[in-house]
């Protein structure tokens, strides 16, 4: 049979001798058919500097974002709450603890010239210190340098003894000082006020001390009993009267002095009058005991 009886078959389409290649340009980049179309790109894509904005820069904006959207707004946990509650109930509490000590303090209300008042009686107690001091180191200066220092130890011995009378209650006493007068109409005074007010007294410098004829010293102690305040062994019923031998100006601004005796025996309804004066006398006497067991180490 002839070449013209048996034609080539025509190429199928999805034959890959079919398939024409595109014709490629300079180094090797394939080219577009003639009237393909152009290439799609995906739509919102940038392209070029059109837009304003480089690819780079499209991580960092994103990231940006994502971290103010992690921060705000904020997200409490609630641990968080609850650590939060326990800072502030605890701060809370130091607060309040912080306030109530200052407000125990008597001298945060205090006036300008009561604390001046307060602290030139502090002044006076010091002074009153230094001239003991003073004293006592002139005493030793004497007995070490006289030429008859038997007789001089003698001498000092004998006014050492008619101090010790004093502060003892063996011997009487005169000099200045105040009368302290407490009026207690409602029956409200107790023998601890009394006892504070000797012991305000004492810490004033008060040298020798009697109320309502009972002489004051270093073992008297002071009770309630029905009708009035035993001291010691004697009963006493208001008025009470305080002949105190000290320095005026030092014992009065004790007693006045805010939160002192004088405001305390108010508080209770009682009234408390000081008056100073220039010979106050204390002849009220208390009987010198001989020591059962106690005896002189020089002995």
């Amino acid at each position: 049979m002839s070449n013209e009886e048996n034609p080539p078959d025509p190429q199928t389409p999805g034959d890959p001798q079919s398939r024409q290649e595109p014709p490629q340009g300079p180094g090797g980049v394939p080219r577009a058919f003639p009237g393909a179309l152009p290439e799609e790109k995906p739509a919102g894509t940038p392209q070029g500097s059109a837009s304003g904005a480089t690819p780079a820069a499209q991580p960092r904006q994103a990231g940006r974002q994502r971290l103010i959207a992690a921060l705000w707004p904020p997200r409490v946990t609630r641990a968080q709450l609850v650590v939060a509650l326990l800072l502030f109930v605890l701060g809370l509490g130091l607060a309040i603890q912080v306030r109530s000590n200052s407000d125990n303090s008597p001298l945060r209300g205090a006036r300008q010239e009561d604390l001046v008042r307060i602290l030139d009686e502090l002044d006076n107690r010091t002074q009153r210190l230094d001239d003991e001091k003073q004293r006592l180191q002139s005493q030793r200066t004497e007995l070490e340098s006289s030429s008859d220092q038997a007789e001089e130890a003698r001498k000092q011995t004998s006014e050492k003894a008619r101090q010790l009378g004093i502060l003892a209650g063996t011997v009487a006493a005169q000099g200045p000082g105040i009368t302290l007068l407490v009026n207690d109409p409602h029956k409200t005074v107790q023998a601890d006020m009394l006892l504070d007010t000797i012991q305000e007294l004492r810490a004033a410098g008060a040298e020798a001390i009697q109320v309502n004829g009972v002489r004051v010293v270093g073992d008297t102690y002071f009770s309630d009993v029905d009708g009035g305040i035993q001291v010691d062994t004697e009963k006493i019923s208001a008025p009470y009267t305080f002949k105190v031998i000290g320095k005026p100006a030092d014992l009065e601004p004790a007693l006045n002095i805010p939160g002192g005796v004088v405001q305390t025996l108010e508080k209770e309804q009682a009234t408390a009058t000081v008056t100073p004066e220039q010979k106050i006398v204390v002849d009220a006497l208390r009987p010198a005991k001989r020591p059962d067991y106690a005896r002189s180490s020089a002995q």
